[in-house]
């Protein structure tokens, strides 16, 4: 695979020529490869692959490489041939700019990136010049993508679309009340320019209809979903299904644990009661989780509720060999905290398309929980209740070991793959081309 590597704009392509003969995007997103340890990936560079479907090309402007704290080139090849990607100049400020581990935190606001605004917004306005883009794309969770795509379709005049994915400013998040403030403004600003408002979830959705009312027509929903033909990858590779522990039943949680957001803290609690009770033995379960990345803290509470036996903390690996260890798992784990009942994690469609027993950890009345009762999941407790996991635990897992857990439903499945997300951000797309078109129109 060819690339081209300029010093002069930081860019990173592919050295085929763009089409003339499509409409095209330009995605601002500081996600994507060669970062490594974020599922926020996917959704971004997904979009990128199965938007020519579409009649869509791809235009990426992201960071340099060096800013992130992890790579790798696993999903490099992953872009398709002919995609223009742009790399702007950018730092941690954490990393890069901290003198003896501190450093100014106004130069972190809304996040530790926001130095690449600086050189995105030059390196994006040399694209639209160059390609012409009918519309801007930005995505959060970086909130500093925003800054740059608002800057850009002010500059520019193209129609910008704000991929929030979830709320930005709520309830104690950020906790620094100069950052919240930050992440408010740029909200409240998207909120009032931007042509469309994407969110992943129906209740974040909701939730910014009611906080802000005049917009609820550009208000949107496309949730996140699983990539079948990397499934249809491993599947290939795999002839036949292995099991992770072949002498218990091996629940996998893959991806972050977050202290906060997915505090594991009450499952450990009910482990230790089941263990003291002789309700569950070491050699029945092993609970794995897989690039936690917060390890010292699984490890501290491991220790102090005595179920060591039970907990496996295993490194980052390749995304196929994720997917992989997805099919093979017994069961797989959801935790999802009361205060992100307006979000599903993104693993969760990927989850679904593995078809094994989950077992869901959240507020029953939060999305993630409703998304899995769709999809036939009845194996359910609240994040927050040891009383209500050390019931359900015993339970679920004898379930697994019988083959009698439930399944997700294959309709509900079908429906989550990623190429059905991406032809309604084409739809989505199309619309506001076509109204910016006789908007022009008209001022002629």
């Amino acid at each position: 695979m060819l690339f081209i590597l300029s010093s002069k704009t930081n860019s990173l392509e592919k050295s085929m020529p763009i089409s003339t003969d499509m409409k095209r995007v330009l995605m601002v997103a500081y996600h994507f490869p060669p970062l490594a340890g974020s599922s926020g990936i996917q959704r971004t560079l997904r979009f990128v692959q199965q938007l020519p479907d579409f009649g869509w090309q791809t235009l990426v402007l992201s960071a340099h490489p060096r800013a992130y704290e992890r790579t790798s080139s696993d999903l490099n090849s992953s872009i398709p041939e002919g995609t223009v990607v742009r790399r702007a100049f950018a730092l941690d400020t954490a990393r890069h700019l901290a003198i003896a581990g501190r450093y100014v935190h106004a130069m972190a606001r809304p996040d530790r990136w926001v130095n690449w605004k600086i050189a995105a917004v030059r390196e994006g306005m040399r694209m639209i010049r160059e390609f012409n883009p009918d519309i801007i794309w930005s995505t959060y969770p970086i909130a500093t993508a925003h800054l740059i795509g608002a800057e850009l379709a002010r500059r520019s005049g193209v129609a910008w679309i704000a991929d929030f994915r979830d709320p930005m400013a709520q309830v104690g998040y950020p906790s620094d009340p100069l950052t919240w403030q930050c992440f408010k403004d740029i909200e409240q600003h998207a909120i009032s320019h931007a042509a469309a408002c994407v969110f992943t979830s129906p209740g974040a959705a909701r939730m910014y209809c009611e906080r802000y009312p005049e917009a609820a027509g550009r208000i949107k929903v496309i949730e996140n979903g699983y990539d079948e033909e990397s499934f249809i990858e491993v599947e290939r590779a795999a002839s036949s299904r292995q099991c992770l522990n072949s002498d218990c039943v091996t629940l996998l949680h893959s991806g972050i644990v977050y202290p906060h957001e997915r505090d594991p803290e009450q499952l450990f609690i009910a482990l230790g009661r089941l263990k003291a009770a002789g309700k569950i033995q070491p050699g029945q379960l092993k609970l794995r989780f897989r690039a936690p990345e917060h390890v010292h803290l699984l490890q501290q509470l491991a220790i102090r509720y005595r179920v060591e036996p039970f907990i496996e903390i295993c490194a980052p690996v390749a995304y196929q060999d994720a997917l992989h260890e997805m099919l093979c798992s017994d069961a797989l784990l959801v935790m999802q905290g009361t205060g992100c009942n307006q979000q599903i994690p993104a693993k969760i469609y990927e989850y679904l398309r593995a078809r094994r027993p989950i077992l869901c950890l959240s507020d029953a009345s939060g999305d993630t929980a409703r998304l899995l009762r769709q999809a036939g999941m009845d194996a359910m407790a609240d994040l927050d209740s040891a009383d209500q996991i050390e019931a359900i635990l015993p339970l679920f897992i004898e379930s697994v070991r019988c083959g009698m857990a439930a399944l997700p439903c294959r309709d509900m499945v079908s429906g989550a793959a990623r190429h059905r997300r991406t032809q309604a951000l084409a739809q989505l797309m199309n619309g506001l081309s076509i109204s910016a078109l006789s908007f022009s129109k008209k001022m002629r």
